[in-house]
């Protein structure tokens, strides 16, 4: 039931969808322009640099703080499971920001509810993941290519780590926080199912911090 409750209370908070509220606010419905997506890569391509930052902002807090509540009221009540809960948690906010019922369940790809996701379950992969996502999408200018790296590294850094036992969770929990991992990045990798198809033919689309001119 807490699994349950704590993946429902998730998928709430990702019905927030920043980039859907703030480009409607400015006349714009971000669903109709540029990729038809509702996250903040497709804010930055249409609106520009400071339109893009709020959104991944607005988005990344939405999974971070529910998070953080879950990981408080379960470090004083049941530790073992804390850190299953707050995945729990995140994972229900990356299914709701995905796929907003109320926007007939088109919405982003959880890159930036994923980014809210390791700064709450551990500064130092997010630290890790943040460097490589600057270094990939300075060096390519994909920011595709820079996010599947950085689901890529949680996955491995939850499986090294957490037989390591550095979330204190009860190793009887770890192959359900392990195949949940799994899941995040798993729906990373689906979500960008067309990225990775352009990827793959050179015909990826290249990121700009110019916001682009009216005509």
């Amino acid at each position: 039931m807490e699994r349950v409750i704590c993946l429902l209370a998730g998928y709430a908070c990702g019905l927030i969808q920043t980039g859907y509220f703030y480009t409607k606010a400015h006349d714009v419905d971000i669903r109709s322009v540029g990729s038809g997506n509702s996250g903040s890569t497709n804010v930055l391509r249409t609106m520009g640099a400071k339109a893009g930052l709020i959104v991944f902002l607005g988005d990344a807090f939405k999974t971070l703080i529910p998070c953080l509540i879950v990981r408080l009221v379960f470090m004083q009540r049941q530790p073992d499971s804390a850190s299953l809960m707050v995945l729990y948690t995140a994972f229900g906010t990356i299914l709701g920001h995905n796929f907003p019922f109320y926007l007939k369940f088109r919405g982003g790809k959880g890159i930036a509810c994923t980014a809210g996701l390791l700064a709450a379950m551990d500064w130092r992969v997010m630290l890790v993941c943040l460097a490589a996502f600057i270094l990939i999408v300075a060096l390519t200018r994909y920011v595709s290519l820079g996010s599947l790296t950085v689901v890529t590294i949680f996955l491995i850094w939850m499986i090294v780590f957490g037989l390591r036992g550095d979330y204190g969770l009860d190793p009887r929990l770890l192959p359900e926080f392990f195949i949940l991992s799994a899941a995040v990045t798993g729906m990373a990798f689906w979500r960008h199912r067309a990225n990775i198809g352009r990827l793959i033919r050179g015909k990826e689309n290249k990121i700009s911090l110019k916001k682009k001119e009216e005509k």
